[in-house]
């Protein structure tokens, strides 16, 4: 019976460690992923100028593309990492709610209602 025990609290403590390990993944993901943005951002690309219309398009559409791309990279990573982040906090819940004892109020007890007292009758002469 004490081996079950301590099979039990060794599944939790694993189960806790995959829930925190989910957790932070998805926040270091997340913290990247803005990290790469906000690098993205102060990249002052520079879109060239031209009197033909062909170069311009070309010269200018490449990086374009090139930025949609890691638009969408960066999209994806974000949904990922919020994605991981809402199930380590979802883990981590629903895990400290089964390891606290659940409550259970006790009910009242059943009061049975006495019957009156009747006074003694006197005798009248």
């Amino acid at each position: 019976m004490c081996s079950c025990i301590v099979e039990v609290h060794i599944v939790k403590d694993k189960a806790m460690i995959i829930a925190y390990v989910t957790l932070f993944a998805g926040i270091g993901l997340l913290a990247f992923t803005f990290i790469s943005a906000y690098l993205f951002l102060i990249n002052n690309p520079s879109i060239t100028g031209s009197s033909d219309l062909v170069d311009s398009f070309g010269s200018s559409l490449a990086p374009l593309i090139g930025a949609s791309i890691r638009i969408m990279y960066l999209g994806v990573m974000g949904w990922i990492g919020s994605g991981l982040t809402a199930r380590g906090v979802q883990l981590i819940t629903q895990l400290k709610r089964l390891a606290r004892p659940e409550f259970r109020p006790t009910p009242p007890p059943v009061i049975k209602p006495m019957e009156p007292i009747r006074a003694k009758e006197t005798k009248q002469n």
